[in-house]
């Protein structure tokens, strides 16, 4: 029977700390955003605006 308390006092531990590790990182902003991640992906990226991208030959003077 002692068996059975130390265990139930071993759970109430354990969940204690999962419960604090929870709150800690609701706090910090874990979870503020949690679609953009998933659909990153699909966006395209922007090209740059300069000169050394475009596909038009560049004609150098002698």
């Amino acid at each position: 029977m002692s068996a059975l308390f130390l265990l139930i006092g071993i759970s109430i531990v354990v969940a204690g700390a999962f419960l604090t590790a929870f709150l800690w990182s609701v706090k910090n902003g874990q979870y503020d955003d949690d679609y953009t991640p998933s659909v990153r992906v699909l966006f395209d990226d922007e090209l740059p605006n300069n000169d050394s991208t475009s596909t038009e030959p560049k004609i150098q003077n002698k």
